[in-house]
């Protein structure tokens, strides 16, 4: 990969909306919000600032679309607009996700060497006490591995939710699988990752704070830890 493409990999700020568990419910049903973070953190990778980010969804029967996206406030910070088509059924889900950054090729630039997309499958099964889940980059403008070909880079994740003192929690565990450029990149390092790596280490907290007798705020804190970049953060968000 270009060391451009590699710096605007770096500093886009890319999410996975979570994986929905959803039953068959027999009208559609549609949501929107929005999220404002201290830092955006995904998969353990710093990749912006205190940012703005709206979400939409509309679902039937399992099947669902989703529109996410994120703005930051510093003129530099990533403009990023992803979308989402999923199915699924009691625990199992599977998706595919089409990431697009605003600071490379126009939107409608779809070729192999030209374009700021990036397509990613997930599947996944939510165990109620455990959700496992595997996402793969299979085209677009993804990373390298250590020949110069597509890495198809992946990530895996186990999630375990509980509660404590009140609050709900999540300890999550994801790592890296094989040697890509698109992951854990640190410096000038043409590679951050040398096969598999354990790049997030995480334990979320969310509360709802009662505003009025019709409306809540709810408010989460996430401690990160990436022990291939050596990198941590703690960051804070609330759900509008």
């Amino acid at each position: 990969m270009k060391r451009k493409v590699q710096r605007r990999l770096r500093a886009a700020t890319m999410f996975m909306l979570p994986v929905l568990s959803l039953s068959a419910q027999d009208k559609v049903e549609a949501d929107i919000g929005a999220e404002l973070v201290s830092d955006y953190v995904w998969r353990g990778q710093d990749l912006g600032n205190i940012s703005v980010q709206p979400t939409a969804s509309i679902s039937y029967k399992g099947l669902w679309l989703s529109g996410w996206g994120t703005l930051g406030f510093d003129k530099d910070d990533t403009k990023e607009f992803d979308l989402t088509l999923g199915y699924g059924i009691k625990g199992f889900s599977i998706s595919v996700t089409d990431y697009w950054f605003g600071d490379g090729a126009g939107y409608f630039h779809y070729g192999a060497t030209n374009t700021s997309h990036l397509f990613e499958a997930q599947v996944g099964y939510d165990f109620d006490i455990l959700a496992v889940n595997w996402f793969t980059n299979f085209a677009g403008c993804d990373g390298v591995n250590k020949q110069g070909k597509r890495a198809y880079s992946s990530y895996f994740s186990v999630t375990a939710p509980f509660k404590l003192g009140g609050l709900d929690w999540a300890f999550e565990v994801g790592a890296v699988p094989w040697a890509t450029s698109f992951y854990n990149q640190s410096g000038d390092d043409d590679f951050g990752a040398n096969g598999f790596e354990v790049s997030n280490i995480s334990l979320a907290a969310t509360k709802t704070l009662k505003i009025t007798d019709t409306y809540s705020l709810p408010v989460w804190a996430k401690a990160i830890w990436n022990p291939a970049t050596e990198g941590a953060h703690f960051v804070f968000g609330v759900k509008l």
